[in-house]
């Protein structure tokens, strides 16, 4: 029977730390201190200094920091915000969740980020930011974005979901913006034992006011200044994503190895396109995405052999049916639509062995050579 290759294996990753997991959630009941604990406290801290910035405010989920980063800036009814419209739906979901309108713009072909001509086009007087999406660990093109922001008055917050830890020049994404956000999903680079998220930046103001909302708008117990939402890190999970901090360089390092071994693999597939990495910047590798105009036979014929791949993602967010209202059409945005229609993201982890890494790219040379010789 032929062994599957998932498209990430977490299974693996909790075996190697089962005892230091057990321990520390151990700890957390023991202490009783179940919201708002010290796991969270120092947390906060730890990952505050893993990315160089003043700040971090642990809340439930990735969305939510997205959510509660625009509410900090008073984006609201009347206001736009630019951002990709190659992203996950939480992106634009946040903008919408404060009542905003998202002003979907195209991607680089290269690195399935932000072109930052089209954002500069799409800039109006009613913009009030830019969220630049740093997809699949690749760090987006801040330099330009910083530059527009400063140009036009804006703020910037940096969608992170995907990019713990990658760099540009030595420096964190999510240290560029006015405010940062980022996600513990548990198959991210850095994931919880279920949900949670953090919003970091340098600005004080910024943080206590996330630190009222999440806590129902009240910076003292039982006042509430505005109107915010129960949206807390849990203890539990801090306790477990403290553990992972400490391993999160050593498993960047070994998914660039993963990376580099695919990219060596695949190097002579011209049909192919691999992942890029601009010069100066570290890409994490959240996902290993290649580009092919043969995308759908590719995934049924890796699927053939058990090899697990996934499509992030499908359907661009102009043309998804809950932005229909803002009168989006197909090649409106090329160069995200001919994404879609070709991305394929296959396995990666930290702990992907060397023989399945092997069998992958020697799946897919197979497949390109019968395309060859049809």
């Amino acid at each position: 029977m032929i062994r599957e290759i998932p498209i990430l294996d977490l299974k693996a990753q909790h075996r190697i730390l089962s005892a230091d997991l057990l321990q520390a959630i151990a700890g957390v009941l023991e202490d009783g201190h179940f919201i708002l604990g010290p796991n969270v406290e120092s947390f906060e801290n730890e990952f505050a200094a893993y990315l160089g910035v003043e700040h971090a405010i642990g809340l439930n989920s990735g969305t939510d920091a997205l959510h509660l980063a625009l509410r900090a800036l008073d984006i609201g009814p009347g206001d736009e915000v630019v951002t990709s419209t190659f992203s996950f739906i939480a992106t634009a979901e946040a903008i919408s969740i404060v009542g905003a309108k998202p002003v979907f713009v195209d991607i680089d072909p290269r690195t399935y980020a932000l072109d930052p001509r089209r954002v500069e086009e799409a800039v109006t007087p009613r913009t009030r930011a830019i969220v630049p999406v740093h997809l699949y660990g690749t760090p987006a093109p801040m330099t330009d974005i910083l530059s527009i922001a400063r140009r036009h008055g804006l703020a910037i917050v940096e969608d992170c979901a995907q990019s713990i830890g990658a760099t540009i020049n030595g420096r964190m994404t999510g240290s560029f913006g006015t405010i940062s956000a980022f996600s513990f999903f548990p198959s991210k680079n850095l994931g919880a034992c279920g949900d949670g998220g953090m919003v970091v930046t340098d600005h004080a103001d910024l943080a206590a006011r996330i630190r009222a909302l999440r806590a129902h708008g009240g910076r003292k117990k039982y006042f509430h200044e505005e109107v915010g939402l129960n949206s807390r890190l849990d203890e539990i999970q801090a306790a477990v994503l403290r553990i992972k901090l400490r391993h999160l360089e050593e498993w960047t390092r070994a998914r660039r190895a993963v990376a580099e071994r695919y990219n060596d693999g695949l190097a002579e597939l011209t049909s192919l396109q691999t992942p890029f990495e601009e010069p100066g910047c570290r890409n994490v590798y959240h996902q290993y995405t290649i580009g092919t105009p043969r995308r759908d036979e590719l995934q049924t014929f890796l699927r053939a052999h058990a090899i697990s791949t996934m499509i992030y993602y499908p359907l661009p967010l102009h043309l998804q049916p809950a932005y229909a209202h803002l009168g989006g059409k197909p090649g409106d945005l090329p160069n995200a639509e001919a994404a879609a229609a070709s991305v394929l993201s296959l396995p990666i982890s930290p702990d992907l062995e060397r023989e399945d890494q092997d069998h992958v790219i020697e799946v897919i040379r197979e497949f390109s050579s019968a395309l060859s010789a049809a």
